[in-house]
């Protein structure tokens, strides 16, 4: 029997976890995260899974500890799977694996390497992402290709929309691959350096709308923050707000940057050209309609800086 520790975590974590143990393999440890009490967890648990299973389960701060690279050497596994593991996984417990060690990333590689690759995808327009099963090595994400499925990014999906494709995607892909990956089957595709794009985790300060950008900038950016994620950020005369949803009313029309009630719905206009529907929008914390908006802001066009 094939043996595997399995480093994961949220959503693509517990749906690959449940694939090896569908395909019978054999699950020594699994190693986790502790949920940050800071953070909004709306996703899945890893280690709910590894107990309703019975899997020795671990969630420690520092994955690379002696103590846990021992107790990984100690379960002789065939392979190391990393499915959504936030910390990079070192050298140390790479050369483990007998058979080597795979992850699962988020998108298609090798473009969006790296941190967040469903929100970059999005924040750059991208109209496709999807999921590559690949071997690891020291370089993030650089690692030969073992299998990869796309899903579309329609216009107005949010983050969220599209991790959940590609959480599918993951799923499929590793219940598709798996069988011939026991077997010693499975291809390895090298990556297309000269194609590889990388991209770092983001900051609260890049949640904030640079007004100067057109509909579609600023579009792509409130979607890629759309709730469960922090949403995008701009004062308003003075005032907080969070653009949650929006859609592209006009591409090119110049009349901003401002944010008026026009026809009972509130509107953005953007400098760089175009103006969006509001969709969904937060003043000072609260949820407020085109009404809300008037009594908050006024009646009349409010510049956006």
């Amino acid at each position: 029997m094939t043996r595997s520790v399995v480093f994961a975590y949220h959503n693509i974590g517990v749906r690959c976890l449940r694939v090896l143990l569908a395909h019978d393999v054999d699950i020594p440890l699994v190693v986790t995260h502790e949920d940050n009490p800071s953070e909004k967890i709306w996703f899945q648990s890893v280690a709910a899974v590894a107990r309703e299973c019975d899997l020795p389960c671990i969630a420690p701060k520092d994955p690379d500890s002696p103590a846990v690279v021992a107790q990984v050497a100690a379960c002789q596994p065939d392979f190391i799977f990393s499915f959504y593991y936030r910390h990079m996984i070192s050298p140390s417990l790479l050369a483990l694996a007998r058979r080597g060690a795979l992850n699962m990333h988020g998108s298609m590689l090798p473009k969006y390497r790296g941190r967040v690759p469903v929100n970059w995808a999005i924040i750059h327009g991208e109209t496709e992402t999807g999921a590559t099963l690949h071997y690891m090595v020291e370089k993030p994400d650089a690692g030969d290709i073992i299998a990869q499925s796309a899903v579309p990014i329609l216009p107005d999906d949010t983050a969220k929309e599209v991790f959940d494709k590609v959480t599918v995607a993951a799923e499929l892909t590793l219940d598709r691959i798996l069988p011939a990956l026991v077997a010693g089957s499975a291809p390895r595709m090298p990556q297309d350096a000269s194609r590889a794009t990388y991209f770092g985790g983001r900051k609260p300060e890049d949640g904030i709308i640079d007004w100067s950008q057109n509909a579609a900038a600023i579009h792509n950016l409130v979607r890629a923050l759309a709730p469960p994620y922090p949403g995008a950020r701009t004062l308003l005369s003075g005032t907080p707000l969070r653009l949650l949803r929006t859609r592209i009313l006009d591409a090119f029309c110049r009349q901003g940057p401002a944010m008026a009630v026009e026809g009972g719905r509130i509107v953005a206009y953007c400098g760089g050209g175009g103006k969006l529907g509001v969709l969904e929008l937060e003043v000072d914390g609260q949820s407020v309609d085109a009404g809300g908006f008037q009594q908050r802001l006024g009646s009349q066009r409010v510049p956006a800086t």
